[in-house]
Parts: structure tokens; sequence; C-alpha cells
């Protein structure tokens, strides 16, 4: 069986896990509604600050939404891997010859909201090219965050250690980005720190894309950026399966 099938089965299984969570897929999808209203009409005066650029705060904060959407999503995908663990799943599926990057890779997954930032207003300047790359690079931070969920829960094994890493990196990852206030708004020390934050990266590349005149030299940095980062991430999370293994 080829990597690509391996992969494929693997997120087939996880979306009739899913599948089977109706309360959770709706809480999913209910948050970044949740998010995108509540600090929509929070902050809806920055815009009237001197030296904000960037029309409507709704326009602004879409692609930080999006990105927070991927980054918290795709943080607790590392349970799943606890759950089969103590459920003895994850020794049955390590016997067989299964590419363990495939296990990785098939279990990220997560929804998007950009039909309803276009409902309450959101202009996307570039059209649908905009938005795929907005979604492109959320994927990427997504898809990194995810691998690093899953490796972290192969180590750790615990639900609460996971829960511990994933609220320690994600709040402060969002709060040092742009996703909620234009970086020339912010502290200087937390723009220093932004640009070496993934999510600042994708905010960046995916506001440039769907709301503003595209930057390709910034957009394209930062989609290398990221798609450098989810290969780290990968490595460590196939590898904290040999040290699983190792473990038993």
């Amino acid at each position: 069986m080829s990597a690509v099938r391996q992969t494929w089965q693997v997120n087939l299984r996880y979306l009739r896990v899913l599948r089977r969570q109706p309360a959770y897929l709706g809480i999913t999808l209910t948050q970044p509604i949740i998010w995108l209203l509540l600090f929509g009409a929070l902050f809806k005066a920055v815009t009237q600050i001197p030296g904000f650029q960037g029309g409507s705060y709704v326009d602004f904060l879409t692609p930080g939404v999006v990105v927070m959407l991927a980054v918290s999503s795709a943080g607790w995908t590392g349970m799943s891997f606890i759950e089969d663990i103590n459920a003895g799943v994850m020794d049955r599926v390590l016997v067989s010859p299964v590419w363990r990057g495939a296990l990785n890779l098939g279990s990220v997954a997560y929804a998007m909201i950009v039909l309803l930032a276009l409902a309450l207003g959101a202009h996307y300047s570039n059209g649908v090219g905009g938005v795929l790359i907005l979604i492109l690079v959320a994927a990427l931070l997504g898809a990194a965050f995810a691998s690093l969920s899953n490796g972290i829960g192969m180590l750790a094994r615990q639900r609460e250690t996971l829960i511990g890493a994933v609220s320690l990196v994600l709040l402060p990852l969002t709060f040092l980005s742009s996703a909620l206030m234009q970086q020339s708004l912010v502290p200087g020390w937390i723009r220093t720190v932004s640009k070496f934050n993934p999510v600042n990266w994708a905010v960046e590349a995916g506001r440039s894309a769907a709301m503003q005149k595209i930057d390709w030299g910034l957009v394209g940095s930062r989609v290398g950026l990221l798609a450098a980062l989810v290969v780290l991430c990968a490595a460590f999370a196939t590898r904290a399966f040999g040290s699983y293994q190792r473990s038993l």
C-alpha cells in the first residue's frame, strides 16, 4: 500500500471518529463564529486609532480568526493518539507495516470560516486566489501544530500534559501576533517577538493575500517558513513513534 493511500486510510478513520462526536464538531464550528462576532464588536473602535490601516476591522480580523481556528483545532489532535494508546489500538497499529508518517499526516483536519466572514461584510480584495492562499497558510500552520501535538501525545501519553502544553502555547502565540491588532500599534518588543512567531507568519501572509494588495515577497517567504516548520514538526512526530515503540 502506497504512503498516500495509507495516509488517506488513517484520515478516514479519524473522520469516522469525528462523525460520531457531533457535540465536538458543533463546538469546533461554533467557536470561530463567537470569535468573529465577539472580537469584531469588541475591537471595532480600533479602526479609529490614528495610524490604523486596513479598512474595516472585520477585514483585518478575518485572516487572524482563520489562523486561530487552525492552531486551536490542530493543537488537540494528539488527544486521539493518547486515546489509541490507552485503548491498546496504537500498539496493534505499530506492528503493522504502515508508514509512520501516515499516522501523523492522516490525523490532520479542521474547518474554515471564510464564508461567515463574507456574510459579515468582509471584502476579499484578491478574490478566490487570495482566499486559497489564506487557506493554504492556515493549513500549513495547522499541519505543523497537529504534528507537534501528535508527537507530544506519543511522548507524554497523558491528556493532562497535552492540555497543559497546548494551553501554554496557544494564547501567547496568538496575542504575540498581528491576529487581533496591527503591528504598528503594539509595543516594540512584541513586534520583535512576532518575527519568530509562526502564527504571525500565517496571519501576515493570509492578510496580504486575501485582504490587501498582495506582497508576493512576503507571501512567498512566509509560505516557505511554514513549509519548513511542517517538515520539522512532522519529523518530530514520526520519530516520536519510534521512541514510543522502544519504551514498550
